[in-house]
């Protein structure tokens, strides 16, 4: 009987697998800085899986606390001068070959699930659209629960309606309560949209108040001077304009030809403001100076004149019903102009690239025995 090691080098094998691992990912990243530096048009039809090669590393944490607990029940087989003669055949660099090949099988296929893919051509692609400005009053008393889930929220998901039933129009999201700011540049980018709307609350805009004339003289300075389609300002708020005088811009917008509609937030009857403490817990509800509850409530009578200004049309938000469709119409019949822009077009998929790399990789995995030892002793390094 030939004599083995009658154990796994487990020092030698940790030490290989974890520089081979650092080598891996210094390899991923600069492969990931290289692509994004030299070929623009890639991109990654599941990015979020890129959190899946973090299965990689606790592959090889896996494997090597395998190890150990192999040595450990090798040891309780017989005595330890023994063991060689018992498994004179066991070998670490099988062992450790046998894991790579599994190991980079399983990346090929995470790569392949993430599907990179390339951009074979940079085209021109022409649409036509208007340009829409969304002014979204975030003021304290959006925050009163008239409208479920409380008028503020009830506005972000009208607006992530509207962005769904738009095609080709660029947009600008201006939010506003004593001031107003621009919060996303005139774009067609409706995914940046979305993200910037989800960051909006009623702690964005510093100055309390209620500046709807300021929103929308902000929202006339934010078209395009150039442009020559038709343009229009979406005003979402509760009405309660105690600033400035919003007929006025209104009809400073239709001189410019701009239209200005309205979504009324809020009832008529009104509700109180909530309040909140820092950690987000309710401490109460606004109150006035003599100690009495505010109650904010729809100015529907001063949202109708804006709009009458701005040639717009008024539209009433409840829990349920925000009047999109309405709008909608009345967008869609506006002159529409094209509008020029550029991006990649024709995705070359990659992800077979992989799969069948991580294939090839199993049947070599399978092709080499746990049983019998097919290496010659110049490979056995790790089995002193």
């Amino acid at each position: 009987m030939t004599k083995g090691s009658g154990k796994y080098n487990t020092a030698a094998l940790s030490i290989t697998v974890i520089v081979a691992e650092l080598l891996f990912w210094l390899t991923i990243l600069g492969l990931y800085l290289a692509l994004k530096a030299y070929v623009p048009g890639i991109a990654y039809q599941r990015p979020l899986w890129f959190w899946s090669l973090l299965a990689l590393p606790t592959l090889a944490a896996i494997y090597l606390i395998g190890l150990q607990w192999k040595n450990g029940r090798l040891k309780k087989l017989g005595e330890l001068e023994l063991i060689p003669y018992l498994f004179p055949e066991l070998s670490s660099t099988r062992s450790l070959l046998k894991f790579f090949l599994f190991r980079y099988a399983i990346a090929c296929f995470l790569f392949g699930i993430i599907d990179p893919k390339i951009g074979n051509r940079l085209e021109e692609v022409t649409t036509q659209g208007i340009d829409l400005v969304i002014a979204l009053d975030v003021s304290k008393s959006m925050l009163a629960e008239d409208i479920k889930p409380n008028r503020i929220e009830r506005s972000k998901q009208a607006i992530s309606q509207l962005l769904n039933r738009l095609n080709g129009d660029r947009i600008c999201l201006i939010v506003f309560a004593g001031d107003a700011y621009v919060q996303l540049p005139i774009t067609t980018d409706y995914e940046a949209a979305r993200l910037f709307l989800g960051g909006v609350d009623t702690d964005v805009v510093p100055v309390q108040g209620t500046a709807l004339g300021t929103a929308i003289e902000l929202g006339i300075e934010s078209f395009d001077p150039e442009s020559t389609t038709s343009k229009s300002i979406v005003v979402i708020t509760d009405g309660e304009n105690h600033e400035d005088d919003a007929v006025r811009a209104a009809e400073k917008a239709a001189e410019l030809g701009i239209t200005v509609h309205a979504i009324g937030m809020g009832s008529t009857e009104g509700a109180p403001i909530p309040e909140y403490n820092r950690s987000g817990k309710r401490t109460g509800f606004k109150k006035d100076e003599g100690g009495n509850t505010v109650v904010s409530s729809l100015d529907e009578d001063m949202l109708r004149k804006v709009v009458s200004a701005g040639n717009g049309i008024f539209t009433r938000a409840s829990s349920s019903y925000v009047g999109l469709n309405e709008l909608v119409d009345e967008l869609s019949g506006m002159e529409k102009k094209e509008l020029g822009t550029f991006s990649f077009a024709d995705y070359e998929h990659r992800f077979q690239w992989f799969l069948i790399a991580g294939i090839l990789l199993l049947v070599i995995d399978t092709t080499i025995g746990s049983g019998k030892k097919k290496w010659s002793s110049s490979l056995s390094l790790f089995d002193a």
